[in-house]
């Protein structure tokens, strides 16, 4: 799982994960998309292989990438189980799924959504002049 979350630390490859969900791609036409030299976007490259995120497939002179999900799903599932969200549920079809994990409960209130908690100091912490 270490070398998906490192695979997926940098921008230019989650970048080229983005575009690669739209259709699997060329080498060629990944790096027209950047403005890095083909030794770097190759070594973007292989990080994303050697993390099992995407695949890549010899076409004559061409290398053509594709989207593994399967291992993004399983190390997003897996990190998810680390804080005990989604407990005992696995990607979806797999076996033991219960019901899907709820993140909505990490998403910050919107402001003006409810009551304000107080502060450490215990006064109110809306920010709104006071």
């Amino acid at each position: 799982m270490n070398s998906v979350f490192k695979a997926l630390a940098d921008p230019t490859r989650r970048r080229v994960l983005e575009l690669l969900r739209q259709r699997p791609m060329t080498a060629g036409e990944l790096a027209d998309q950047f403005s890095f030299a083909k030794p770097t976007m190759s070594a973007h490259f292989t990080v994303l292989k050697e993390a099992g995120l995407v695949e890549a497939e010899k076409d004559g002179k061409q290398v053509i990438y594709r989207l593994k999900l399967s291992v993004l799903e399983d190390a997003l599932f897996g990190f998810a189980r680390t804080f005990g969200i989604g407990d005992s549920v696995g990607p979806p079809g797999g076996s033991g799924q219960k019901t899907p994990p709820r993140l909505d409960r990490f998403r910050p209130a919107r402001v003006g959504s409810g009551p304000v908690p107080p502060n450490w100091c215990g006064q109110r912490a809306d920010f709104a002049g006071g």
